[in-house]
């Protein structure tokens, strides 16, 4: 079975995905922002200062910064687990077929991919640097900076965990086998996924050239999910993306406000980094996947038809009787 046939495992009528999406925003946007809520308010001294914080997400309340960002997680973590939840025991199936098609979950995959692109991230902003040092000010700060780093490997992983199994997991699959192809979700999963980043302050300061970053990153994440049958090495990605963000360079507009190594104190204009990476490194990230895990069969895998397997509920009931 392929990746998006994993859904026919378990229950696919219409409320059990209802159900579910509604469980995965009670704990990601209700249960998951109570902390920082509280946090906000305790910086409050009335309710007309509270209802200010609010209007810029909490970010001007004064909390600081590596507490804020382990509270901004601590809401992906919680959708997480309702996520998992939803699929356990409303969908009635695996949380590894949420992941991937493979028996069990391929951690060397993850991790390959969570170093690959780790370098590149890596190298990129130190290229950054070299080219245009005056545009940056160096920032250590030994004690808030070592907390940054672990609450960045510790918990980021979290936050991109459930972007990834919501949209590269949850809804391709969903989509998939509504849809019955796999060209349909990919679009719809990558469009979505761009435009939701859209309430992120870069997009305000720079305007919405920046979509083709975020869709085009969707895209990417979507193709080596379809590809390689599961979510392993996107995961790995996105996790490395972010960390390096959060502790390598900050700003002060960009979503990762952070104690970070470098402040970038450039004013904010639409440069050549936001474009290398869709253009030119993803395509290269795909050519060295694909070489290293074997991939083929490009056009089926992208955009061939979603079948439900002959027998399967069937050989579930008898599973299940026994």
């Amino acid at each position: 079975m392929n990746y998006i046939q994993q859904a026919y495992k378990g229950k696919n009528e219409w409320y059990h995905w209802v159900l579910t999406i509604v469980l995965v925003f009670f704990g990601w946007q209700v249960l998951g922002v109570l902390p920082l809520v509280m946090a906000a308010a305790a910086k409050s001294e009335n309710l007309a200062q509270f209802t200010k914080f609010a209007e810029d997400s909490f970010m001007t309340a004064g909390i600081d910064k590596n507490f804020f960002l382990f509270l901004m997680i601590f809401t992906f973590f919680m959708g997480l687990i309702f996520l998992f939840i939803g699929v356990k025991y409303i969908h009635k199936r695996s949380i590894t077929s949420l992941v991937t098609s493979r028996d069990k979950v391929d951690w060397k995959r993850f991790f390959y991919g969570f170093f690959v692109w780790g370098i590149l991230a890596v190298v990129m902003s130190y290229a950054s640097i070299l080219l245009a040092p005056e545009n940056f000010t160096w920032n250590f700060n030994a004690t808030p900076f070592f907390i940054l780093v672990a609450i960045s490997f510790l918990f980021l992983p979290f936050q991109t965990s459930l972007e990834e199994l919501l949209f590269r997991g949850y809804f391709m699959q969903g989509i998939g086998i509504l849809a019955k192809n796999r060209w349909v979700p990919l679009i719809i999963t990558s469009v979505v996924f761009g435009l939701l980043h859209g309430a992120n302050p870069e997009v305000a300061k720079l305007g919405q050239i920046t979509m083709v970053f975020y869709i085009g990153t969707g895209l990417f994440y979507g193709i080596v999910t379809l590809m390689d049958e599961g979510t392993e090495i996107a995961m790995g990605l996105h996790a490395i993306n972010n960390i390096t963000a959060a502790f390598f360079i900050t700003t002060d507009w960009t979503v990762f406000q952070t104690d970070a190594l470098y402040i970038d104190t450039s004013e904010p204009s639409v440069t050549w980094e936001m474009f290398l990476p869709v253009f030119i490194l993803y395509p290269l990230m795909l050519f060295l996947f694909s070489k290293k895990y074997g991939w083929s069969n490009w056009k089926e895998k992208l955009t061939g038809k979603i079948i439900e397997p002959v027998n399967l509920k069937e050989n579930y009931r008898i599973i299940d009787e026994y």
